[in-house]
């Protein structure tokens, strides 16, 4: 953590074109007829478009209620497509690969179309979302990404206005992951 980004990722591309020089210089073997910069130029472009993926992060666009403040809760969950358009609980649906993707700071809007930009607080300065996992629905934990919304007097400090919002989760888009066993919080037993 000492070294800065630009340097790390410098020492992964270097990394990724010295890879690529010494697989090259192996499938030139195999492909003799092929020539070398051939073989590196398909070798080195797989390479970065495996990088990019790894690294890729949608931005999110999300919409809340006119003058909402607090906090929002991103529930990793089984729907088909996000759902962005936070209710008055403050929480929104994430599918799983968006969840995992996710950690750029995202555009929220108010439902009249006024940006919130400025009135965004993440959970510290390395990363925007906080991660959480609430416990425990039968036995098993709720994981979400969350961040807060303040007025405009309390610009850049966290408020801490946080909801228990397991009791307002729509019970039917849950993905719940087994509980790791550390100290439980909450417990909530839902019908179904």
């Amino acid at each position: 953590m000492i070294l800065s980004g630009l340097f790390l990722g410098g020492m992964m591309i270097v990394g990724i074109i010295l890879g690529c020089l010494i697989l090259a210089g192996i499938l030139k073997f195999v492909f003799k007829r092929t020539s070398f910069l051939t073989i590196l130029f398909i070798t080195t472009t797989i390479s970065f478009l495996a990088f990019h993926y790894q690294l890729y992060s949608p931005t999110l666009t999300i919409k809340v209620p006119n003058g909402y403040k607090g906090e929002i809760n991103l529930v990793l969950s089984n729907v088909k497509e996000n759902v962005l358009t936070i209710d008055t609980n403050g929480i929104g649906y994430l599918t799983e690969w968006t969840f995992n993707k996710t950690y750029l700071r995202p555009i929220v809007e108010q439902l009249d179309g006024k940006n919130l930009d400025k009135n965004l607080v993440g959970f510290n300065p390395s990363t925007f979302f906080g991660k959480g996992k609430s416990c425990c629905v039968d036995g098993q934990q709720i994981e979400s990404l969350s961040f807060e919304i303040v007025s405009d007097d309390k610009l850049g400090q966290k408020q801490y206005n946080s909801k228990n919002f397991m009791d307002f989760i729509n019970k039917k888009l849950l993905v719940l992951s087994k509980h790791n066993g550390q100290t439980v919080v909450d417990s909530v037993t839902l019908t179904k």
